[in-house]
């Protein structure tokens, strides 16, 4: 079966009763975790973005605690596992404040990291690669918004 187009789906959508709607989202909603986890950030945190970041935020710190650190290859794995989430936890909010805190946030903990991800180039990499998406994204801010990141950013 072939997927038909985001055009189609939104004009068959709107040809549908709020009740079968409703059926709809509850049946997507058990296909797939990202499915669930999506609609319960646009029913429930999506009215409240700064208690979604500290949520995320603290998912961080949870994760940054499990990592094993008795090999380099460990700390690799688990820290691309945490950045995979966060950048899934940033598709949901699709703001760029959210992603900008919430990167600078994992470069922090990264960077604060111990043992020192200086002795590990991919790590290092990783974290170049992040803070320049941060520069990137700070760009296309508000001029307000852009000089208080800035100054996130220059602590790093």
């Amino acid at each position: 079966m072939k997927a038909v187009s985001v055009t189609v789906i939104k004009k068959e959508l709107q040809h549908q009763s709020s009740d079968e709607l409703m059926e709809l989202c509850l049946r997507l909603s058990r296909f797939k975790k990202e499915n669930k986890e999506l609609l319960t950030y646009l029913l429930f945190e999506s009215s409240d973005e700064n208690n979604y970041i500290e949520s995320v935020k603290n998912y961080i710190d949870d994760e940054f605690e499990l990592i094993n650190t008795k090999s380099y290859f460990y700390i690799r794995k688990s820290v691309r596992k945490i950045l995979k989430n966060i950048k899934k936890y940033v598709r949901y909010s699709q703001k760029k404040e959210t992603e900008v805190e919430l990167l600078l946030y994992f470069c922090q903990k990264l960077k604060n990291f111990s043992p020192s991800i200086k002795y590990s180039t991919q790590l290092q990499n990783t974290y170049n690669r992040q803070v320049f998406l941060i520069k990137k994204i700070i760009t296309a801010l508000h001029e307000d918004l852009q000089y208080d990141y800035n100054l996130l950013l220059e602590d790093l």
